[in-house]
């Protein structure tokens, strides 16, 4: 268990107040709350179209909510603030990799750009290891596999210091010893204080997770159970 005082445990780190999201006439989420705090890896589930990258778009202050409320850290999340850039990491779309810089050089700008220094280096060649990506390093994106790049997206999300950590099904395009590694990283960051919100259909990573959130109906959170874990 990671060492957090019982008050940063007590308070939620990201908190959702009956959040809805409409587009037109189309009710996507509905009256959704939710609570995550520091050390805790919550599981969103549902079938496609429920809501789930929706709703991580809203945690994550890329979209805003119909209705409700979205709080980080106790203030309105807006992606634009300093203060979520700096403390919020997302893996939810492909990004649009460089393409004349390599993978080592793509996590070094990340980590760079993200003022972690000197420190830099050595956390590009954890992630490399992490992410087994240490034979595509001098490669450029272009060259990777579907997996690979997949890997690399993860890579840049975990490279940098984050608080909160947001992926919309990270287990695409990974083969399943990938997702078994991805589990085991989940479940590191987790255990040393970061909260974690994911979406995914694959049971390996549900087991990382300490809550799992069933939204069902295109509209509304059903289920919140224990994951088993």
């Amino acid at each position: 268990m990671n060492q957090l005082t019982a008050e940063a445990q007590s308070a939620p780190l990201l908190k959702l107040n009956d959040v809805a999201r409409a587009y037109g006439d189309r009710v996507v989420l509905d009256g959704v709350s939710l609570r995550l705090h520091r050390g805790e890896c919550v599981s969103l589930v549902g079938e496609n179209g429920s809501g789930k990258s929706t709703l991580l778009r809203i945690a994550a202050g890329r979209d805003t909510p119909t209705e409700g409320s979205v709080l980080f850290d106790g203030h309105p999340i807006d992606e634009d603030s300093s203060e979520v850039r700096r403390r919020v990491a997302s893996a939810m779309d492909i990004g649009a990799f460089y393409p004349d810089l390599t993978v080592r050089e793509h996590l070094q700008v990340v980590a760079l750009s993200h003022g972690m220094g000197d420190a830099a280096e050595a956390a590009v060649e954890r992630v490399l290891t992490a992410h087994r990506l240490e034979a595509q390093a001098s490669q450029v994106p272009s060259a990777l596999s579907s997996g690979q790049t997949q890997a690399l997206l993860l890579a840049a999300a975990f490279v940098r210091p984050h608080d909160l950590l947001i992926l919309d099904e990270p287990e695409q395009r990974l083969d399943s010893s990938a997702r078994r590694r991805l589990a085991e990283l989940i479940a590191a960051h987790r255990d040393s204080g970061t909260a974690v919100l994911m979406a995914t259909h694959h049971q390996v990573l549900n087991d990382a997770a300490d809550h799992i959130v069933e939204l069902g109906s295109g509209t509304t959170a059903e289920v919140n159970r224990e994951s088993g874990r």
